[in-house]
């Protein structure tokens, strides 16, 4: 590996290395990052009954919902009101990763400090309030901060303000994909010379009546209600559809000539990264993987790797009886009969599925992965499925030498996002 990617840089070498230096995590298993990595590890799920509103005329009544999050431990209670809840966990996620990184606003040059923030739907839940609103108790009744507070760019603007962040900013909403495209994007500003460091991630905050409900109707979520802690389920013969989950990840990621000129710790470098789209159908994945197959493959040309130099990949494994199946698929389509060696999990097993935020959460874990030297289990494989046959490291977590992580997101729309986290090679 060390000569195909020195050579990679050779023919490259205008184009600088891009490292991560900071993260910070709010997820069902906990508001910090040593707490999600904990409960990876501890195979502990984050699915839990819904609480929060009367869940008991749908289908689906479980969650991965985050638990004793107070905004205004991050904010102002006036600023945390206008805000909705994804702004709110990018807000809280950005303070842990800027502190992870020794970052503050004063020792960075704000106009090369970038951010780029994934979601989904966004605060899609205060335009709903808002309509709900004006059809019942009239226009007079509506928030002024409703329209404003659901705009998918907001928790990026949220984390700029914070972070007093002058630079390039953007937010991508490509369903399941955007928080790796995010990191991916945030990649792409430092190789292009407009940014030293980047704030980057993903966030969702759909766990709520609306949301709910469409997915029901999707018939795309478990109904195994009565165990919430075994419903997600990836790979396994047994799967019956994902969990709505909610969650933010954001990491600094940042030039590495700067991050070593500053001292800073540095975790992995991100080497590559890629999109495709499978130009097919609005939900199903396309049955024969190509465009997963295209978004893996390109995002290891951008790393200058092959498929035999990966060591782990952090499956989207949404634990639909559909998606882990084209996954699976897609992975021996690129791998060929090494992908019977590569160990392969599922984050979403044990918080459900983040949506927006997934990809982001995923890719801090690669990162620890490659940290630790541990990868964490898929929880609740018990049932092998034909159609699922390689080593999802089921249940119990595995110590391993990955230098090399290769972690998928796959959404709604055919949005495909890949990302080559790596240990770093000075």
């Amino acid at each position: 590996m060390q000569l195909e990617r020195t050579q990679y840089r050779q023919d490259n070498h205008s184009r600088p290395r891009v490292v991560i230096t900071g993260m910070g995590a709010i997820t069902p298993l906990g508001l910090t990052v040593p707490e999600l990595w904990q409960g990876l590890l501890a195979g502990r799920s984050g699915v839990r009954p819904i609480t929060h509103f009367d869940a008991s005329p749908f289908p689906s009544r479980i969650a991965g919902t985050v638990l004793n999050f107070d905004p205004t431990r991050y904010l102002a209670p006036k600023e945390a009101r206008r805000m909705a809840r994804v702004s709110q966990f990018a807000i809280a996620a950005a303070q842990e990763a800027m502190a992870d990184a020794q970052l503050s606003p004063e020792t960075v040059d704000p106009e090369r400090l970038g951010v780029v923030v994934g979601t989904g739907m966004g605060g899609f839940e205060r335009i709903d309030e808002g309509m709900v609103a004006l059809r019942t108790r009239g226009p007079a009744r509506v928030s002024p901060f409703a329209l404003a507070a659901g705009l998918p760019n907001m928790p990026a603007h949220h984390v700029s303000v914070m972070a007093s962040a002058m630079g390039p900013i953007s937010a991508c909403v490509t369903a399941c994909a955007a928080g790796t495209q995010a990191v991916g994007e945030a990649t792409e500003f430092i190789r292009r010379g407009v940014a030293d460091i980047v704030i980057c991630g993903g966030v969702e905050g759909l766990v709520f009546e609306g949301s709910l409900a469409g997915f029901c109707a999707m018939r795309a979520l478990s109904v195994r209600n009565d165990e919430p802690e075994r419903a997600s389920r990836p790979f396994d013969a047994g799967r019956d559809g994902f969990i709505l989950s909610e969650g933010c990840g954001i990491l600094v990621v940042e030039r590495l000539e700067h991050a070593l000129a500053r001292g800073a710790s540095i975790y992995a470098e991100v080497l590559g990264h890629a999109s495709s789209s499978d130009a097919y159908h609005i939900a199903a994945p396309a049955p024969d993987g190509q465009g997963a197959v295209r978004a893996m493959r390109w995002a290891l040309q951008d790393a200058g790797l092959s498929p035999e130099q990966v060591d782990y990949i952090n499956a989207h494994g949404t634990s639909t009886p559909v998606n882990d199946a084209v996954e699976t698929y897609a992975i021996k389509t690129l791998f060929g009969e090494r992908a019977y060696e590569v160990p392969i999990s599922s984050t979403k097993s044990m918080l459900g599925h983040t949506m927006g935020a997934a990809g982001a959460i995923e890719a801090i874990v690669s990162a620890l992965t490659i940290q630790h030297g541990i990868i964490h289990p898929t929880i609740n494989y018990e049932t092998p499925d034909p159609a699922c046959d390689l080593d999802y490291v089921p249940n119990e977590p595995r110590r391993a030498d990955v230098r090399v992580v290769l972690s998928n997101s796959f959404g709604l729309g055919g949005q495909n996002a890949c990302l080559v986290i790596a240990r770093l090679d000075l």
